[in-house]
């Protein structure tokens, strides 16, 4: 295993597996995204990761903890210090010079267009300039490995543009940045993607490669299908989507070119299918 990442993980609470052998890997210079829905390991791969949970079993490489810069699904802010002083107070808690720490803070708030809200308490910023600020916190000590658990969730679109210039900059800088996602159009924009189900995973690599690799094809139909075309069928933009071996017969039927949405989508459903078949048998 290269760079920073699991090898086989798995995590159980008692007899519940919250993850099976999961495998991911973070490259310097990029961004990986971890997506999957509510319950699906995200949380506990991150935490595993960041190096607050031991696994049950597998393998973790990650770099010494002072060069880990983690946000956990909250924000670690603290409401009664102003921007500033979050920031100082980060800054001390990894020891980094004074005068270089509060100069890179001051770029980075800059950017993310918070310069105007550095003296105000934290606890009176908006949602989207509180993830921001809690971005900078985790990144301000320029880590190895920054990991995010779902920084732009309930985040406007406006906010969500100067997150991305942030996780784009650590990256830049040479940070391996892993962040879980709710938002498939963000993951597409990351150079690999693992997607978890239930605490397995489902599909691992660029978004180009996992839509690649989607068997079967895609068509839209105007109604739900019936009978067992049911089961590989999910409405999107109004319309059905159905996922079939092979090319299909039927009037009206249109062929879709699918993208990761659709890739996850009938991956999931392939997986259900699978273990239908084998507890009937």
């Amino acid at each position: 295993m290269t760079g920073w990442g699991t090898q086989d993980l798995t995590v159980r609470y008692g007899k519940k597996t919250a993850l099976a052998k999961v495998t991911l890997q973070a490259q310097a210079g990029q961004v990986t995204a971890v997506v999957g829905g509510d319950g699906a390991g995200k949380t506990t791969l991150l935490r595993c990761l960041a190096g607050t949970l031991a696994p049950t079993t597998g393998t973790v490489r990650k770099p010494a903890k002072q060069r880990i810069g983690y946000l956990p699904s909250s924000s670690g802010i603290y409401p009664d210090l102003t921007v500033l002083e979050n920031l100082d107070f980060r800054a001390t808690s990894y020891k980094l010079p004074r005068q270089a720490a509060r100069a890179r803070a001051e770029e980075y708030l800059d950017r993310a267009g918070l310069a105007d809200a550095k003296n105000r308490l934290a606890g009176q910023l908006s949602g989207g300039m509180r993830q921001k600020l809690a971005v900078i916190a985790a990144m301000l000590h320029q880590p190895d490995l920054l990991v995010l658990d779902e920084p732009t969730t309930g985040v406007d679109p406006v906010s969500r543009s100067g997150l991305w210039w942030l996780i784009a900059r650590a990256a830049a800088d040479g940070c391996a940045v892993v962040l879980a996602t709710t938002y498939l159009d963000e993951a597409e924009r990351c150079a690999t993607v693992l997607v978890l189900d239930a605490g397995t995973a489902l599909a691992a690599g660029p978004s180009d490669e996992i839509v690649a690799a989607m068997p079967g094809v895609l068509c839209r139909v105007a109604d739900k299908p019936a009978g067992e075309a049911a089961r590989r069928a999910w409405r999107r933009g109004g319309r059905w989507r159905v996922w079939l071996e092979r090319p299909p017969d039927t009037p009206g039927a249109e062929l879709v070119t699918p993208d990761l949405q659709d890739a996850v989508t009938v991956a999931a459903i392939a997986r259900e299918i699978t273990m239908t078949k084998e507890v009937a048998a």
